[in-house]
């Protein structure tokens, strides 16, 4: 077997073991996106598969004997000769020196980015658990509880009025 089928062939079922599918699973919320997703799946399994089976196998060798017995000798010598004559050059990885870095720097900036983004989310289940607070209280709220929680406001008030700014 070629070097390149083996490796694409061990790629393939690494990548297929380290997906965590069901982790993936797990975030889709529609039923349409659902589909889509084990649409997806099968068709990796399905190509995962067939890496497996039908690149992993060395091809079987050729039988010349028999060739010879039903062809001719000097035909099937001839493709014999040229057969084992053909070189099948091996990739050299030039692409992945050159992109390794970046790659590795793009994954730097998207866990900062993760990061930024889990603290902002944070911070908004926050304000909006205090909105849902302050929507269930604003009925019954005196301007003293709301000005407790929102003192800057109460100064800004304070302020107009003892300048004497009525807003017009």
């Amino acid at each position: 077997m070629s070097g390149t089928v083996k490796k694409v062939t061990d790629v393939a079922f690494k990548a297929g073991k380290t997906i965590d599918w069901d982790g993936m699973a797990a975030l889709i919320v529609s039923d349409a996106a659902r589909k889509e997703f084990a649409t997806l799946r099968r068709a990796f399994d399905e190509v995962n598969h067939a890496l497996q089976t039908k690149f992993s196998q060395e091809p079987e060798p050729i039988n010349w004997d028999q060739y010879r017995k039903n062809i001719g000798s000097r035909l099937v010598d001839m493709y014999k000769e040229h057969y084992e004559s053909i070189e099948i050059p091996k990739y050299v990885d030039n692409v992945t020196p050159q992109y390794k870095p970046k790659f590795d720097a793009l994954l730097v900036e998207l866990k900062e980015a993760e990061e930024k983004s889990l603290k902002e989310s944070e911070r908004l289940e926050k304000e909006i658990a205090e909105v849902q607070e302050l929507k269930k209280k604003i009925s019954t709220m005196t301007a003293d509880e709301y000005f407790a929680k929102h003192p800057e406001l109460k100064k800004k008030f304070d302020d107009e009025i003892r300048n004497d700014y009525w807003g017009y």
